[in-house]
């Protein structure tokens, strides 16, 4: 078997779980990256493609970090703490 998988003529890349975690990382960051364009400018088939790798990829990542830790202000209680004039993220007095 080779490293890519092939349906039809797409092209889907390294089997996410055969993936070390730096790897896994490296797809994910550039995935994410080139998300805004292929929503805003790629064909219907790129953006099923994109959809489906970012699924494996996102899959994959948790599958090896359940227990990855969850910002507060990215949990629903946290949003709507932020409904009430909190801030998402931490701010520096005076800024």
């Amino acid at each position: 078997m080779n490293e890519h998988d092939e349906r039809g003529d797409t092209m889907t890349g390294v089997d996410p779980d055969r993936l070390d975690d730096q790897q896994l990382m490296k797809e994910l960051e550039t995935i994410h990256r080139t998300r805004h364009d292929t929503l805003l400018y790629g064909s219907n088939d790129a953006l099923r493609a994109h959809n489906e790798r970012m699924a494996q990829l996102e899959g994959e990542y948790l599958r090896r970090n359940p227990s990855r830790p969850v910002a507060a202000g990215r949990t629903r209680e946290g949003a709507r703490e932020r409904g009430s004039g909190e801030s998402a993220t931490p701010t520096t007095p005076g800024t």
